[in-house]
């Protein structure tokens, strides 16, 4: 006899991008998964308010193996061993390099932000003001 496999609504979520990132996460570990209603979810962000969540599906027989997956303790983007090359200081800022800063206005910055911008982004050392 053929064995049934259930899908069930695994867990709910207020943004599409939150859902997609845990579907990312169990689908490295080879769990199958899919989304539903999040093109809905999109078109009101933030909107809690909303009857609408987006819901992340699976087999329930992966149910278990999910939920330990989604308990392990998430990695850190800043590794520890990064550092100021000139003062030691783990104290960082990921941000626009200074000069690239200084030739827009602040209004225009904000509006524009990310589009206009030439250079990429570097680490700024917030003790002694380095950049990398």
């Amino acid at each position: 006899m053929e064995e049934v496999n259930n899908i069930i609504v695994f867990r709910q979520f207020d943004s599409a991008i939150e859902a997609s990132i845990v579907k990312t996460k169990l689908d490295a570990y080879g769990i199958p998964c899919f989304l539903t209603e999040e093109n809905l979810a999109n078109l009101y962000p933030g909107q809690q308010f909303m009857p609408f969540q987006v819901r992340l599906h699976l087999f329930e027989k992966d149910q278990d193996q999910a939920e330990q997956i989604l308990r392990e303790p998430q990695l850190s983007v800043h590794d520890e061993q990064l550092h100021c090359p000139r003062c030691r200081s783990l104290h960082l800022q990921r941000d626009f390099p200074q000069e690239a800063s200084e030739q827009f206005l602040p209004g225009l910055k904000l509006l524009f932000f990310g589009i206009f911008f030439p250079k990429k982004k570097v680490y700024r050392c917030q003790d002694c003001g380095t950049e990398f």
